[in-house]
């Protein structure tokens, strides 16, 4: 493991081979690494979490069931899976939680698509072994204040799969040309990733509730609250009718339901994402629509070639008929199974 250290962060990298991919079907667990004092583990899904044709990972806190009450971590981490042809073309996504004995796991359940790993041209897997790396920051969380303690237990609900409570964050990288570390102020609330700023203080500006709701937390509590907002607004401003597909619906079912955990008033917002949800209806009836429109195009285009044709056809039989006529013209037609005969 490689290990960098500043005085409040710890930042290690895990790498984890994997033998034998294609013979994994069940849930997988890393071995135990330990960061910031803590042992840690990746959770893959080789065949996805409740999902299908999809890579599932996701970081584990170890030792969960041992965990101590009020036991906490915060942690910015990345998780990676290596390119063993090309390095610089692993794929990566990144995101934050802080890890609790309820939130014990976090991550991606729609880490990457399993055709693209298994097409032996991407260099994801060689010799039915591929690898995954972690990289984590972690920061002890000192009791933040039991305000926050509170406003957690009261009001936030751990955002779970069917399987294990396996909790998905999307990577802010999936929603944002910015990464992490490109934060900026926000309205003196805390640090928000600086694509979400603008669109924050647009909606803030409108409504004023927003800020209100939580004037009473701390300051971690805020930034969770206002990233997740500002994650939903990034989504509907940037995506297109046309992008949703099954991945970005789920996307945005997830980044849904991490936001009402905030309680924010969103009266005014559900409708546009419900709307935005609606497109995967939409866009599976608008693909049935464009089919048979194709369809009847083509049969249109058939028939207009076969009229073209039959026309050409009626010319030339109109041109062979004239030219039958000239034929005949002087022309007396004999028995040919008649003799030839001859005059004694």
């Amino acid at each position: 493991m490689e290990n960098q250290q500043t005085s409040d962060e710890t930042a290690e990298k895990f790498t984890w081979t994997i033998k034998n991919f294609s013979k994994l079907s069940s849930k997988l667990y890393s071995e135990n690494f330990f960061i910031g004092g803590h042992p840690w583990r990746i959770l893959m899904f080789p065949k996805g979490n409740n999902v299908d044709y999809l890579l599932s990972i996701y970081l584990d806190a170890g030792d969960s069931a041992n965990l101590p009450y009020g036991w906490s971590r915060f942690a910015k981490f990345k998780l990676s899976l290596i390119n063993k042809v090309n390095s610089n073309m692993k794929k990566t996504k990144e995101t934050e939680h802080e890890f609790n004995a309820r939130e014990n796991d976090w991550g991606f359940t729609a880490f990457m698509p399993l055709h693209e790993i298994l097409d032996p041209s991407t260099g994801f897997i060689v010799d039915d072994t591929c690898i995954i790396e972690a990289e984590i920051f972690v920061t002890k969380l000192e009791h933040e204040n039991q305000v926050d303690q509170a406003a957690k237990t009261d009001t936030v609900t751990p955002v779970s799969t069917q399987v294990n409570a396996v909790s998905d964050n999307p990577s802010p990288k999936e929603m944002s040309s910015t990464s992490l570390g490109e934060l900026m102020d926000f309205r003196g609330l805390g640090k928000i990733e600086q694509a979400f700023v603008p669109l924050l203080e647009e909606v803030c500006s409108r409504h004023p509730s927003l800020i209100e709701c939580q004037q009473k937390r701390s300051r971690r509590f805020i930034e969770w609250a206002f990233a997740a907002l500002g994650r939903v607004l990034h989504f509907l401003k940037t995506k297109k009718v046309k992008d949703m597909n099954d991945a970005l619906f789920m996307h945005l079912q997830i980044l849904w339901k991490e936001l009402e955990t905030f309680k924010f008033d969103l009266t005014w917002l559900e409708p546009h994402v419900q709307s935005a949800l609606g497109m995967k209806s939409y866009m599976e009836r608008a693909a049935e629509v464009k089919k048979m429109k194709d369809n009847v195009v083509a049969r249109e285009m058939e028939i207009k070639r076969l009229k073209t044709k039959i026309t050409a056809a009626e010319i030339d039989l109109e041109i062979a008929k004239r030219e039958l006529m000239k034929a005949e013209e002087g022309f007396e037609e004999r028995d040919l199974d008649g003799e030839l005969g001859y005059e004694a």
